[in-house]
């Protein structure tokens, strides 16, 4: 039987096990390069992207204050400048960090924030039901580069995303599936439309498997498309060892999530740095 999470001191465990296992280096596995400074953990991927994690922003075992916070969001974003080839850095905050000054120390050095999300964590086994699906979608794990950029072009359209934007994600992408074994792309199709997709990494190490990308063309939404590639990708999280899946979730795809047994958290923000021309 799968008790579903309902009460505080379990919400609380839920997020420990975040906090301890999927942040820092463990959300970066894929970077070509990872530098400390101080709590935070500096990752560089292909494409010239960085990203900045952290568990706090304590420093000395001193907690948090806006001046040192300062001076953290100062050398992080030096540390990018120096390296000509990183045109665009992420910010990950967290809604439940204590980050005294942060979200004024980053606009400040030219961060703007992005809409926030849910973060949300449960056990995967609530998710990993059979749901039924409309007449002629299947849904289905691809490797193949043609599937894979089919997936990531309707991802862009749901998104809205630049063209460079799903051009350098897609190389991304597909090198880190031939490069290495810690990601699922999956789709739903119809009639060999890419309908709805998403991807399942597995994170060594932990007991944690994340969904993310998770996208539904307007017109497909509202049919269990949605829940059934979740499901399928649930499925898969338990067939690697994994207990809990994790996701930053909209608007869209919280409601389902919830629905299925996996609890609201936290929040999370994404503020990006750009490099001027």
């Amino acid at each position: 039987m799968v008790v579903r999470v309902t009460d505080a001191a379990s919400t609380s465990a839920l997020l420990h096990a975040y906090d301890t296992q999927l942040r820092e280096e463990a959300e970066v596995p894929s970077a070509v390069e990872v530098a400390r400074l101080g709590p935070l953990v500096l990752a560089t991927f292909l494409g010239g992207r960085g990203f900045i994690s952290y568990r706090h922003l304590d420093v000395d075992r001193r907690p948090a204050a806006e001046d040192s916070v300062r001076e953290l969001v100062a050398g992080a974003l030096a540390h990018y400048e120096a390296d000509p080839q990183v045109v665009r850095v992420e910010w990950k905050t967290r809604g439940h960090d204590h980050a005294p000054g942060l979200h004024e120390a980053l606009l400040a050095h030219g961060f703007t924030p992005d809409e926030p999300e849910s973060v949300m964590v449960g056990d995967a086994r609530l998710l990993a039901v059979d749901v039924d699906l409309p007449v002629g979608v299947v849904v289905r794990q691809v490797t193949d580069e043609g599937d894979v950029r089919a997936m990531m072009r309707m991802q862009a359209e749901v998104f809205g995303d630049a063209a460079e934007r799903e051009a350098e994600m897609a190389e991304q992408i597909l090198h880190r599936l031939r490069t290495r074994d810690d990601m699922e792309m999956w789709v739903a199709e119809a009639d060999g439309q890419v309908v709805s997709a998403g991807r399942l990494e597995p994170v060594a190490g932990t007991e944690f498997a994340g969904l993310w990308g998770g996208a539904t063309l307007p017109q497909w939404r509202g049919r269990g498309i949605y829940r059934a590639l979740t499901a399928a990708r649930a499925r898969s999280a338990l067939a690697h060892g994994k207990r809990y899946l994790n996701s930053d979730s909209t608007e869209f795809s919280r409601p389902i999530l919830e629905r299925a047994g996996l609890v609201k958290v936290s929040t999370t923000t994404p503020y990006e740095w750009t490099r001027r021309a």
